[in-house]
């Protein structure tokens, strides 16, 4: 079953291969650029530079550079530490995630001087994925980027969804929620974008630094009371929220705004694609696979528990699914920091359905991030089953005691149930993969 587990886990991987989601859209013909079915004209005069942030975005500027690096004049992307990779015509750089850091900022600093060179005849091509929130980064006037390590910080630690992180990171921010669009007009914008939220909002994907932002400072102050860390966020990001909420500091750019009307923004993979060819392969390995949603949130604990509920019931009674079945769904659930442990939302959703599952026989639990990484660690997620809390007990692991500690790391580590997968260079979001036998 662990093996099966994993094949399955690695099929919804290869079906969202950024270089390979990129390079299936992009030609050159004569003078035109195709994009899709969708083409632009080069004229002889015509520049095009490729900018970009993310934990995918190197892999798509591979594929840019293989599919028209006949056309570029310049670019610059910027990703994670250990994300980078070998090019000839695109610079990348190499910045830190999730809470950005200097290398960030001066790189953030590049891109923008690269794209105050471009005019109205060039097209920008701007590659983002998940990740590029923290990577894209350029304080607000009158903020540092301590205040925004600060921020993040706190509102990662809170249990808010990406969706309200990135409503506040959009304003105190210098590029992000259509900052960026605004600095690339008249000239032409095409981002190609791997999507990492739910139901795929353009608005939330690295903070929508090239589509009209939805969100208003508002809404912020609104988050930041919900989860009660305004006192905890630094006194100048909350001042800017105020004086913006007063209109005392412009909005971002909102929808009908003229900076847009040469923008084009297309998805080239999303988690849905992840979660089908998962499906496709789990039919192929002669189980039931039953799709519960790609866009599942919430706190993981108590998704974990529904997850394994409808495990149960399908050993108990073959319903939903009949016997061999594949339980899958994807999405991002939010994990609210309690304990000094180490981990990351697919570990500790691991270890709670692996507590409701004790006992059980002919059950097995996956979940991992697309990304290859789970939190602040080296792990992409976790696997267990109905044996596995025994097995730590044997080892002297108590399972409640690491989960109170949101500690799910330590508790694997021992037991070598962490999935390790390195660097995937792709992203969206995450994979859960439950069999039943």
């Amino acid at each position: 079953m662990r093996s099966d587990a994993l094949a399955i886990f690695r099929a919804g991987l290869d079906a969202v291969d950024a270089e390979k989601a990129v390079k299936s859209l992009l030609k050159i013909e004569k003078d035109r650029l195709w994009i899709g079915r969708e083409s632009q004209e080069l004229k002889a005069s015509s520049r095009v530079f490729v900018v970009g942030a993310g934990k995918a975005s190197a892999a798509m500027a591979r594929a840019v550079e293989e599919s028209i690096g006949s056309v570029i004049t310049a670019g610059l992307i910027q990703t994670k530490y250990g994300h980078g990779l070998p090019l000839s015509q695109i610079e990348i750089r190499e910045a830190g995630h999730p809470v950005p850091d200097r290398a960030g900022v001066e790189g953030t600093e590049k891109i923008l001087a690269l794209l105050d060179e471009a005019s109205e005849d060039d097209a920008v091509f701007c590659l983002l994925s998940g990740g590029g929130s923290a990577l894209l980064v350029s304080p607000a006037e009158g903020l540092t980027l301590e205040d925004k390590q600060e921020t993040t910080r706190v509102l990662l630690e809170s249990g808010a969804t990406i969706h309200e992180i990135n409503a506040v990171r959009k304003h105190i921010s210098g590029v992000k929620g259509g900052r960026l669009a605004h600095r690339v007009f008249p000239a032409t914008l095409i981002s190609l974008i791997l999507s990492d939220v739910i139901g795929d909002d353009l608005d939330s994907i690295a903070s929508g630094p090239t589509v009209p932002d939805g969100t208003t400072f508002d809404d912020c102050l609104v988050v930041l009371d919900k989860y009660g860390i305004r006192s905890k966020v630094p006194r100048a990001v909350l001042e800017r929220l105020r004086k913006g909420s007063r209109g005392e500091v412009e909005e971002t750019p909102k929808q009908g705004d003229r900076i847009f009307e040469r923008s084009r923004n297309v998805i080239v993979a999303s988690n849905i694609q992840a979660v089908e060819a998962a499906r496709a392969k789990a039919e192929r390995l002669g189980y039931h696979p039953l799709v519960l949603s790609s866009m599942i949130e919430g706190e993981t604990r108590e998704v974990a528990r529904v997850h394994a509920a409808i495990a149960k019931e399908v050993r108990k009674s073959d319903l939903p699914a009949a016997k061999p079945a594949c339980i899958l769904s994807g999405g991002e659930t939010t994990v609210t920091i309690r304990g000094r442990g180490q981990g990351g939302r697919n570990q500790e959703f691991v270890l709670a359905a692996a507590i409701d599952l004790e006992g059980w026989e002919n059950i097995l639990v996956l979940s991992a991030g697309t990304d290859g990484t789970d939190g602040p660690t080296d792990a992409a997620g976790a696997v267990a089953d109905g044996r596995t809390v025994q097995r730590a007990r044997d080892e002297g692991l108590d399972a409640r005691s690491y989960l109170r500690e949101n500690d799910s790391y330590h508790f694997f580590e021992p037991l070598d149930d962490l999935i390790i997968t390195g660097p995937t260079l792709t992203n969206v979001m995450d994979l859960r993969i439950i069999l039943v036998c």
